[in-house]
C-alpha cells in the first residue's frame, strides 16, 4: 500500500468509526456551549462554525448558547465603564447592561451566526429582548453575600423558565440557532438580565430535552486533584461529581454545576471539552476515544 493509500484508509477508518454516534444522534438535538478562548482566537472560532455546521449536514440539530466575556470587558472599557466584579460574578449597572445586550446579541451573536451562514443559510440569532415572542430566558435578579453582607449586583440574574419555541421553530426549519445569555426580568420585562452562559445552556438542553450537552472550556476536562494533570477524570457520576464540586476551584464550578443540573434533569449525557483543541467537539461525538469529561446518571456507571 503507497503513502496516499494509507492515508485515504485512515481517513476512510475514521468515518467508519464515526458511524455508531451518527446513528445514534442522526435527528437528535446537541446543545453546545460556545466559551473560553475558542471565542476569541479566528482559527478555533472558524473550526467551531465548521463543526457546528457538518453536525447539521449528517443529520444532527445542534444548538450554540454563548456568553462573551472577553468581549463584554473590551466594550465596557471602550465606553468609559469599569468592569467590577463581586463574588465571582460581573457587577452589571443599568448603564453597562445596554453595553452587555449590544455585545451579546450583536457583535458576539452575529459573528458566530456569519461564520456558519459562510456555507450556507444554516444560522439564527435568537435571544430574548422582552417581547411577548421573544421571552427565551425569564430570570430574576440575584445578589451575593461578601463577608456576611448582601451586595447588589445589578443586573445580573439566575434563570427561573425557559420558552424554547423560537429554538424550536429554527431547528423544525432546519437552521443552527445562535443563543445569547440574556434573560427578561420575570418582574419587570423591559429589564434585561445577564445570566451566566453555562447555566444558560444547562437550562435550554432541558427544556429542549436534547441527547447531549457540551461545554468548550480552556481546560482538557476536570482534575480531581488541580494541578496534578494526571488527576484527569474521563467519566463522573453525579454522586461523584457531588462528593467533588466544593473542591473545585471557582472557575469551574458552574461549568460543573451546568453539567450535574442537565443531567439529572433528563439530558443524556454531558461533557466538559478543550476548546482550544481544533475541531474538540467532533472528536468527542463521533470518536471512541472521545475528549474531555463526561458527566452521566449514577445509573449508568459500568455500562460505558
Amino acid at each position: 500500500m503507497d503513502t496516499e493509500q494509507a492515508i485515504a484508509a485512515v481517513k476512510a477508518a475514521t468515518l467508519i468509526e464515526s458511524l455508531p454516534w451518527l446513528k445514534n444522534y442522526a435527528g437528535k438535538v446537541v446543545v453546545v456551549k460556545f466559551g473560553g478562548n475558542a471565542m476569541i482566537n479566528d482559527d478555533l472560532k472558524r473550526a467551531f462554525a465548521e463543526d457546528m455546521v457538518y453536525l447539521r449536514h449528517v443529520g444532527l440539530h445542534p444548538v450554540v448558547v454563548h456568553g462573551g466575556g472577553p468581549q463584554i470587558s473590551a466594550a465596557l472599557k471602550a465606553a468609559g465603564i469599569e468592569s467590577e466584579f463581586r463574588g465571582g460574578y460581573r457587577v452589571t449597572t443599568t448603564e453597562a447592561i445596554s453595553v452587555v445586550r449590544d455585545v451579546l446579541a450583536g457583535e458576539v451573536n452575529r459573528e458566530i451566526v456569519d461564520l456558519m451562514n459562510e456555507h450556507g443559510d444554516l444560522a439564527r440569532g435568537v435571544f430574548s429582548d422582552g417581547t411577548d415572542d421573544a421571552r427565551l430566558f425569564e430570570g430574576h435578579k440575584r445578589g451575593v453575600v461578601i463577608d456576611g453582607e448582601p451586595f447588589d449586583l445589578g443586573h445580573v440574574g439566575d434563570i427561573t423558565a425557559v420558552d424554547p419555541t423560537r429554538v424550536l421553530a429554527e431547528i423544525e426549519a432546519g437552521r443552527i440557532p445562535v443563543v445569547s445569555s440574556i434573560a427578561v426580568n420575570d418582574a419587570d420585562s423591559d429589564l434585561a438580565l445577564n445570566v451566566n452562559a453555562d447555566a444558560a445552556a444547562a437550562a435550554l438542553a432541558i427544556a429542549l430535552r436534547a441527547s447531549k450537552l457540551v461545554m468548550l472550556t480552556d481546560v482538557p476536562g476536570l482534575y480531581s486533584d488541580w494541578p496534578d494533570r494526571t488527576s484527569l477524570v474521563p467519566l463522573i457520576t453525579i454522586d461523584e461529581l457531588d462528593e467533588l464540586l466544593p473542591r473545585l476551584e471557582s472557575g469551574m464550578i458552574p461549568k460543573m454545576t451546568a453539567c450535574r443540573d442537565a443531567v439529572v434533569a433528563g439530558v443524556g449525557g454531558a461533557t466538559i471539552i478543550d476548546g482550544r483543541i481544533p475541531h474538540s467537539i467532533l472528536l468527542e461525538i463521533f470518536t471512541q476515544r472521545g475528549a474531555g469529561t463526561e458527566v452521566i446518571p449514577n445509573e449508568k456507571k459500568g455500562q460505558s
